[in-house]
C-alpha cells in the first residue's frame, strides 16, 4: 500500500498484514448490502463471500465507508452494522469528499472499490456485475467503466448487468483499453445468463492462465483492469429470452415511477426479483458466491509463494 492510502484508509489488522506480507487478497464491494440485497440476505451473502474467500486461502477484503472513512476490511461487528443501516449512502467514484466531510456510512460501488483497491494496492476484486451503458442513453454511463480504465486490477463479474445496453458497454470497455477475458466461455454472459451472443476475443480456463494474460496486460505499462467474465452457474442460469421479457416490465414500472439516475439500478434488480418470483435473486447470490471462488484462486495464483495459511 502507498503511504497516501495508509493515512487516509482504515485498514483491519488482516487485511494490513496480508498486504504488507504481499499475502493474497480479495477486495468486495459493499453497495451489494446496503443497496443491492434485501435484509437478511445481505449480510448472510456478505459473511457467505467472505468465508468462501477465506476458504480459498486469500484474505476477504470488504470495502465501505463509515463515519466518513475508508475502511478496506470490516469487522463483523462492522459488517452486520452496515448491512441493518438504514441511512446509508451510494458511495461512487465522485462521492469521496462529501462522504468525508459529512461523516457518512455507505456502501462502495464497482467504481469506488477500484479506486480504494488500487491505492491500497489490491490486486483482485470479486463482484456480480459491474455498471456500464444504460439502454437508450448515450450519456448514462457507469464510472465503473472509467475506473476499469484506469485501475490495474482483475474484476471478477458475472459480466455487465442485464439491464444495460451489452454491446455498447463491450465497445465501451474496449475503448478504455480493458480486456475482457472470458472465464471458460467464449461469449460475455449477460449477468443471469450464460450468453448474450457477444463473442470475446479471449478465454481462459484457469486462474494460472488469467494471472498469466494479467501480468502480461500490466507489465507492457498499462494501467487497466482486466475483467474477467465468469458466467453464474448453469444450475442457476436464466434463459436471455425469459429475462428479456422480465426487463422489459420492469422498465416500464420505472418509467412510470419516474425512477431514474443512480436510483434506477436499484429499482430495476428490485423489481426484477419481484417480477421473477425472486428467480433472478436467487442467480444472483450464486453468481456472487462464485465470482469470490474464482477471486480467490486468481488472487493465490498472481501471488503463489504467499498463499495465507487460513
Amino acid at each position: 500500500m502507498d503511504s497516501a492510502s495508509s493515512s487516509t484508509f482504515a485498514f483491519t489488522k488482516t487485511v494490513s498484514a496480508a498486504l504488507r506480507n504481499q499475502r493474497p487478497v480479495v477486495a468486495l464491494e459493499s453497495t451489494v448490502i446496503t443497496h443491492g440485497l434485501p435484509e437478511p440476505v445481505n449480510l448472510e451473502l456478505a459473511q457467505s463471500m467472505e468465508k468462501i474467500v477465506s476458504d480459498g486461502n486469500a484474505t476477504p477484503a470488504t470495502i465501505a465507508v463509515l463515519g466518513g472513512q475508508v475502511h478496506v476490511g470490516l469487522e463483523a461487528d462492522e459488517l452486520e452494522n452496515l448491512s441493518k443501516s438504514r441511512s446509508t449512502h451510494k458511495i461512487s467514484a465522485r462521492d469521496f469528499g462529501p462522504a468525508a466531510a459529512r461523516k457518512w456510512d455507505g456502501g462502495t460501488t464497482v467504481a469506488a472499490t477500484l479506486i480504494v483497491s488500487r491505492n491500497a494496492g489490491i490486486r483482485v476484486f470479486a463482484t456480480g456485475g459491474i455498471g456500464g451503458v444504460h439502454r437508450g442513453s448515450n450519456f448514462d454511463i457507469s464510472a465503473d467503466l472509467i475506473e476499469l480504465g484506469r485501475s490495474p486490477v482483475v474484476v471478477v463479474c458475472a459480466g455487465a448487468k442485464s439491464i444495460l445496453d451489452l454491446p455498447a458497454t463491450l465497445e465501451f470497455l474496449e475503448t478504455q483499453g480493458v480486456p475482457v477475458v472470458g472465464y471458460g466461455v467464449d461469449e460475455f454472459p449477460a449477468f443471469y445468463s450464460t450468453s448474450s451472443g457477444l463473442r470475446l476475443e479471449c478465454r481462459v480456463d484457469t486462474p494460472e492462465e488469467v494471472a498469466n494474460v494479467a501480468l502480461a496486460h500490466w507489465q507492457t505499462g498499462l494501467k487497466s483492469a482486466v475483467l474477467v467474465v465468469n458466467p453464474p452457474p448453469p444450475a442457476d442460469a436464466i434463459p436471455t429470452q425469459i429475462v428479456e421479457a422480465w426487463i422489459t416490465r420492469a422498465e416500464k414500472d420505472a418509467h412510470l415511477a419516474g425512477v431514474h439516475g443512480n436510483a434506477l439500478t436499484p429499482y430495476l434488480l428490485s423489481r426484477l426479483s419481484e417480477i421473477s418470483g425472486n428467480a433472478t435473486l436467487k442467480t444472483n447470490l450464486a453468481l456472487l458466491r462464485n465470482n469470490a471462488e474464482l477471486a480467490a484462486k486468481i488472487a493465490c495464483a498472481l501471488f503463489p509463494e504467499k498463499q495465507q495459511v487460513i
